[in-house]
């Protein structure tokens, strides 16, 4: 069996990123489940990892540009890997370590400086220990951590490859 052409398996990566994002939102506006300001971080880490992978479709490099498709992919990948795991360890978190609810990410982004802003979010909050959705037995930060993993490894697999 060959392996599909690079292109395609970039685009098979988009693809996900772009499905991935589409249930985020209709869990958001259909389902009621608003997002914690860790969640909007998965979500820029999964739209970065698609907008590699659509780049790297539409590019379809040869020499270095693999390689430099291949560390954009990897770094988009290890943010969303991070934030989720952040995520993971405050849901895991025994309830009387849960931290207090604190302020929205819109108004972190409006009233403090960017690295405040920062250093709150992966503070973390208990809106962010919550777990309002699971499916076979993971909540959404663990499916995002899953996800990012295996388009991670996609996206450095195949864009390293000679092939």
């Amino acid at each position: 069996m060959q392996i599909p052409d690079r292109r395609l398996l970039n685009l098979a990566g988009f693809v996900a990123c772009v499905g991935l994002m589409g249930y985020a939102l209709y869990s958001e506006h259909v389902l009621g489940l608003a997002p914690c300001p860790l969640c909007v971080f998965q979500r820029i880490a999964i739209i970065v990892l698609g907008i590699v992978f659509l780049l790297a479709a539409l590019h379809n490099p040869n020499g270095g540009g693999r390689f430099g498709y291949s560390v954009l992919a990897l770094l988009a990948a290890v943010g969303g890997v991070v934030v989720a795991g952040r995520h993971l360890w405050l849901q895991n978190l025994p309830e009387d370590k849960v931290p207090a609810c604190g302020p929205d990410l819109g108004y972190m982004v409006d009233n403090f400086p960017f690295s405040d802003m920062l250093k709150m979010v992966f503070t973390g909050s208990g809106e962010c220990a919550e777990i309002s959705w699971q499916f076979l037995g993971l909540s959404m930060p663990a499916w995002v951590l899953v996800w990012a993993v295996a388009l991670g490894v996609l996206g450095v697999g195949n864009n390293l490859r000679r092939v």
